[in-house]
Formats: C-alpha cells, structure tokens, sequence
C-alpha cells in the first residue's frame, strides 16, 4: 500500500469547512482513512481525502459524534 499524499501546509491552512468557514485539521475516519475534521465545537464534520484531495463537499462529508 502507497502511503498517502500530504497536503502541503500553506494549503491546508487556507482551506475552511464549507458549512462553518472554521479551519480544519488532520483526522483519521473509522476505517483508517486520512480525513479533514472541522474545529467548529457545535458542528463538528469531517471531509475524506482522496488520493490526496481533500473532497470539501456536505453531501460527502459525515458528521463526527461527540466522544
């Protein structure tokens, strides 16, 4: 298995969540598949990352439950 590639920082740093406009930070999802997680505390969703592009769109995004 090909690891991941990373988005550059300064990229990553420019990108928002869609729905909130809160920055968003590296996560894993359930099946160990690199994500973006929203920071925003009352809506917390995460965006996969495919083949290296993050895919900021609500009708792909799932909704991260409170732990």
């Amino acid at each position: 298995m090909t690891p991941e590639p990373q988005l550059e920082e300064w990229v990553r740093d420019l990108l928002r969540c869609p729905v909130t406009g809160t920055p968003l930070v590296d996560g894993t999802g359930p099946d160990g598949t690199p994500e973006l997680v929203c920071t925003d505390p009352d809506r917390t969703l995460a965006y996969p990352v495919r083949d290296g592009v993050p895919v900021l769109l609500v009708d792909e995004a799932r909704e991260v439950g409170a732990a």
